[in-house]
């Protein structure tokens, strides 16, 4: 039977085998939920969170909260010296939301 709660599990957990977060070059983690977009910025070595960022309190579509985020984590990201990351999607599509965060991340001068 197809669940895709289940399914997005399976994806996140092979994403995360594979790719893991540095205090050089940290993990850029997604959740998307059907209200907003919550994003953080952790080192995995020592379990921390550096920058995080939301979409709570901003006005417009879901689409263009989702590339505010992402330019606001971009903006963050720099104040802490942070300039390259590695993208972990979370096991969700690269498409619509998640595409637009990364797009206006990039633009704010994240590298992944």
């Amino acid at each position: 039977m197809f669940n895709k709660a289940k399914r997005r599990k399976k994806i996140r957990l092979g994403i995360r085998r594979k790719i893991s977060g540095t205090a050089s070059k940290p993990r850029l983690s997604i959740f998307r939920s059907n209200t907003g977009m919550y994003c953080q910025i952790v080192d995995d070595v020592t379990g921390t969170t550096l920058v995080s960022a939301s979409s709570s309190g901003l006005k417009g579509s879901k689409v263009e909260q989702a590339s505010a985020v992402g330019k606001s984590l971009a903006e963050k990201a720099k104040s802490q010296n942070i300039d390259s990351v590695v993208f972990d999607r979370s096991g969700y599509l690269y498409h619509g939301r998640i595409k637009a965060l990364a797009d206006s991340a990039r633009e704010g001068g994240l590298q992944f």
